[in-house]
């Protein structure tokens, strides 16, 4: 979507900035992939990371990064977690805080403003129904649905022409153990790769009562309040048909229980509809 808004729109505004919000939780792939989007495409890539006001009634600001500086170890992710708790799907405030509010922080800083500049989604038109109710009031584009209507299939078609692509299987995703995948997901994760959850166990067992924690229960990141242990368990036990990628047809039978997952997508594209907390 970047790279064709470049060739195809950029003379419709007086500017254009692309921009790359990192959590310190992303799969290295997905940096990788950024920065070499960024050289191939000439993007002009701001990366960004929140910058947490402990002790201030004040949403988060930014930092600006490289790919050489960037968080590797999820440092953003602890500092937000430290404030706001530990985010899931009952408390999802992750994306609006480290993503979402370093953006604004940063947009502001060079004095652009909500509503003033339009911002691009990369909703595909397989993905409609997520399209915001306030795209014209918030000034949200989508140009993979209205300019350059594009599917999963053919935007599998166009990156099989580059010379490089995302390293990533489908179900791995940018975000190593993002609470919003399926659970049969998070199962073939951590059999695949234990590592990826070291993070959300430490962040449960040192965090879990952080933030705007009311009832005193320690909060964990997972559906019907599994902990990451939890999800160890239950992959060690090997009950399950592991996850497939989704450029290739998958062969086991949707489960409720197993496949259900964060309402019809588990992206985390910013969304200028939510409130910042100020």
């Amino acid at each position: 979507m970047a790279q064709w808004l470049l060739k195809n729109k950029a003379h419709e505004y007086d500017e254009t900035i692309c921009l790359f919000a990192n959590t310190g939780q992303e799969n290295e792939e997905t940096l990788e992939f950024v920065e070499r989007c960024d050289r191939e495409f000439g993007l002009n890539v701001v990366w960004l990371e929140a910058e947490v006001f402990h002790g201030e009634r004040k949403s988060n600001g930014h930092k600006v990064v490289d790919f050489n500086t960037a968080s590797r170890c999820g440092e953003p992710f602890e500092e937000m977690i430290k404030k706001y708790g530990i985010p899931n799907q009952a408390w999802p405030h992750c994306t609006r805080e480290l993503k979402l509010n370093p953006m604004r922080s940063y947009l502001r800083s060079i004095g652009w403003k909500p509503g003033e500049c339009d911002t691009a989604i990369g909703i595909r038109t397989d993905e409609i129904d997520r399209v915001s109710p306030k795209r014209k009031e918030l000034r949200l584009i989508y140009p993979l649905i209205s300019d350059a209507p594009m599917t999963k299939p053919k935007i599998n078609e166009w990156w099989n022409n580059q010379p490089f692509r995302l390293r990533l299987k489908g179900y791995e995703g940018n975000c190593k153990w993002c609470w919003k995948k399926s659970l049969r997901k998070h199962l073939t994760l951590v059999s695949e790769h234990p590592d990826w959850y070291d993070f959300p166990q430490r962040m449960e067992a040192e965090h879990g009562l952080s933030g705007h924690n009311i009832d005193g229960t320690k909060r964990t990141f997972f559906r019907k309040n599994m902990s990451t242990i939890d999800i160890r368990k239950m992959a060690g036990r090997g009950a399950f048909e592991p996850a497939s990628d989704d450029s290739i047809p998958h062969t086991h039978q949707m489960d409720l229980e197993l496949d259900a997952s964060n309402g019809c997508s588990e992206s985390c594209e910013v969304d200028f509809s939510e409130a910042a907390d100020e």
